[in-house]
């Protein structure tokens, strides 16, 4: 009697035992299905994670992109996994070929699709957002140079000016899409500051490391040739000492959307805090970002009493110590 009891108890269990086996099988055969490439990796797809992006976002962009066949499913392997909260924000390259653990692997790896772009030494902040806007970082120029301005930016690095002209160093970057705009701004300027630890006698004090920047920037623009620099920026030097204008024509090119081929004397004439040659002294910021030469040339001149330099025509210079002979060959390189 007990026998046939237990008998009774157990035929139950089994036909449910085997109906869950069941069940875990065909679960598991639905996940493999699922989790399997949807295609033959022919169509290639540059998704975007955008920074805040959290699994269900993502995994419903994954399954409208076909690169996942059951959104659920991978939901459920990404917990699984652990994967779920390890998503990183960046531009990866995707295709139809791979299987969902290799798309949980990638988006979860940081090993986003970058760009490049490359700021050359001495462009301006509207030519640097130019360039932005080109790669897709920023929809505009102006979104950028608000970008640059931020109080909170300026604040952190001790920037005692109205933007972060003169300190988005220049260099070849490497970017996911999808930077977070204030990122950038920050790297350049976090760049900029781990470079002048390069430069011998760079200062520490924010407002003498704002001068520095101001007049490297102008060296930058004038000089030529590489070892002019510490010539250059001696010949400013000297006339900051004399409370001499600075005469620079590279701070009145600055005021132009475009610069010009030559400038003429009504250029000079624009009123201006800019323009050197009517205003004694620095003008009130960079009028670009300044190379690690240009910079180091700013902190550590040629020792000369030179005070007038005028372009020969090869992109040298005639350096000259008065205004008579700066005079002399204004003439002989220029005309009358």
């Amino acid at each position: 009697m007990l026998q046939d009891n237990l008998q009774q108890v157990r035929k139950p269990l089994v036909i449910a035992a085997g109906v869950l086996l069941a069940t875990l099988l065909m679960g598991a055969l639905a996940m493999y299905i699922s989790l399997r490439s949807v295609g033959d990796g022919s169509r290639h797809i540059d998704f975007a994670v955008k920074a805040g992006s959290n699994l269900s976002n993502v995994s419903a962009r994954l399954s409208e992109a076909n690169l996942v066949g059951s959104e659920t499913l991978f939901k459920l392997y990404m917990r699984l996994t652990g994967k779920a909260g390890r998503i990183k924000f960046g531009v990866y390259d995707l295709h139809d070929g791979m299987s969902a653990a290799k798309i949980a692997q990638t988006i979860t790896s940081g090993k986003t699709k970058t760009i490049s772009i490359t700021i050359a030494e001495g462009l301006h902040n509207r030519q640097i957002a130019d360039l932005f806007v080109e790669k897709k970082f920023f929809a505009s120029r102006d979104e950028f140079l608000q970008v640059a301005a931020k109080k909170s930016i300026l604040d952190k690095y001790k920037i005692p000016a109205q933007s972060a002209e003169g300190y988005l160093f220049p260099d070849t970057y490497f970017l996911p899409q999808g930077y977070p705009k204030d990122k950038i701004i920050e790297h350049m300027i976090e760049h900029f500051f781990e470079k002048a630890k390069e430069v011998k006698n760079f200062p520490t004090e924010p407002r003498k490391i704002h001068e520095t920047v101001i007049l490297a920037s102008i060296v930058e623009r004038e000089a030529k040739l590489k070892d002019e620099r510490p010539l250059i920026a001696a010949v400013f030097h000297n006339r900051l000492r004399d409370s001499e204008p600075l005469e620079s024509c590279a701070t009145v090119q600055y005021l132009f959307e475009k610069p010009k081929a030559r400038l003429f004397y009504k250029d000079l004439e624009v009123e201006s805090p800019y323009n050197t040659y009517k205003v004694r002294g620095l003008p009130p910021g960079p009028i670009g970002s300044p190379g690690i030469a240009a910079i180091n040339a700013t902190v550590n001149p040629e020792k000369t009493d030179y005070k007038f330099f005028v372009l020969k025509g090869d992109d040298a210079h005639h350096f000259s110590k008065d205004f008579k002979e700066h005079n002399a060959a204004k003439k002989k390189y220029i005309g009358p």
